[in-house]
């Protein structure tokens, strides 16, 4: 009998406790949760050190979360205080991201949950930070809308069950968070972009007429389309001698990248008749996004769910939370699962 036939045929719990790893980018991170209920989410981040470069350098990120792997989930179970109680499940982030940084966390969840004689759940990055909305709010069933903007992708979804999902829109080119990074870049921002624009932006007003991205029907976006003329602007600007304001500019692209998110998902939820609208991602930490979309539901009359904002940007509470839905479907990974650098989005990944 190999692994995967001994791991899933062991009875299946009602509310499992199942341990999250995540370590697709820069954040090494570690969690439990029984059913629906987070019970310790630990995140050792190698940012600060990443910040030295502009960005995140794969090598360096893949050394950190070597280094950090072990402590993270030692911490995340005895916060968790389950005591000699052995996890469910581990679930795992298997892609996308930094395919070095993958390797590491996956390596790590295999032998967890060999070790252990649990299941294995490979989970695609992206679906966890839909899943974690479900943290959020423990009642949040399906179907609902969901706005997923990240440094990878932004899409309007909707999520007609806990596995189906129909893609009415989604970007294309830069994601949102791409653009953040982008923008912050040539406004002489350190990294991370998003923060830092966010930061800057209180300071300005939204006074430049941005493109506001296929301001006609659908439901897709073009950051590239935004990217461009906010980075065009400045060096005009330099170009010519002249003056500028680098909050307006902050403002101005803020207003523009975020209004457009909540417009969209706004839309979206009274074409498919939806009461509710979700949202996940890094971006969505963004507070100027996260007042807006409250302002646009309240205003459209629809429930908005939010995970908090350490939940959105990346955490292994939110791979627990997909895992968990994964868990209950019977979707469980054997040994040979590789890491994966890229996911297209809406495609099934292997399990």
């Amino acid at each position: 009998m190999t692994y995967l036939e001994r791991a899933a045929g062991r009875p299946r719990k009602d509310t499992p406790v199942i341990l999250g790893i995540e370590s697709s980018c820069d954040e090494t991170a570690a969690a439990v949760i029984r059913g629906r209920e987070l019970l310790s989410s630990v995140i050792l981040s190698s940012a600060p050190e990443q910040a030295k470069y502009g960005g995140v350098v794969p090598e360096i990120a893949s050394r950190a979360h070597t280094e950090a792997i072990g402590e993270a989930v030692e911490r995340a179970v005895r916060e968790a205080g389950i005591g000699d109680e052995a996890p469910d499940a581990v679930a795992v982030t298997y892609g996308a991201g930094l395919l070095g940084a993958l390797l590491v966390g996956l390596s790590f969840a295999k032998a967890y949950a060999f070790a252990l004689g649990v299941p294995l759940i490979g989970v695609d990055h992206i679906r966890g930070h839909m899943a974690a909305a479900y943290l959020a709010d423990p009642a949040l069933e399906p179907p609902f809308v969901t706005l997923l903007a990240s440094g990878g992708h932004t899409a309007v979804i909707y999520t007609k069950s806990y596995t189906e999902f129909e893609i009415m829109g989604s970007t294309r080119d830069d994601a949102a968070g791409e653009a953040f990074d982008k923008a912050a870049r040539v406004l002489g921002l350190p990294y991370p972009g998003g923060p830092n624009i966010e930061k800057l932006a209180r300071e300005g007003k939204a006074v430049i007429p941005f493109p506001k991205m296929f301001a006609g029907g659908g439901y897709d976006f073009s950051y590239s389309g935004l990217k461009t003329p906010v980075i065009n602007y400045c060096h005009g600007k330099e170009q010519k001698g002249e003056a500028y304001s680098r909050a307006d500019v902050a403002a101005s692209f803020q207003s523009a990248a975020c209004g457009v998110l909540a417009a969209r998902a706004v839309a979206a939820a009274k074409e498919k008749g939806a009461d509710t609208v979700v949202a996940g991602g890094g971006v969505i930490a963004n507070g100027y996004l996260r007042a807006l979309l409250a302002e646009e539901c309240a205003r459209a009359g629809l429930r908005l769910v939010l995970p908090e904002k350490k939940f959105c940007t990346d955490n292994a509470a939110m791979i627990a939370a997909e895992g968990l839905i994964q868990y209950r479907a019977g979707n469980f990974s054997d040994l040979s699962l590789n890491a994966c650098a890229h996911i297209p989005l809406g495609k099934k990944g292997k399990q």
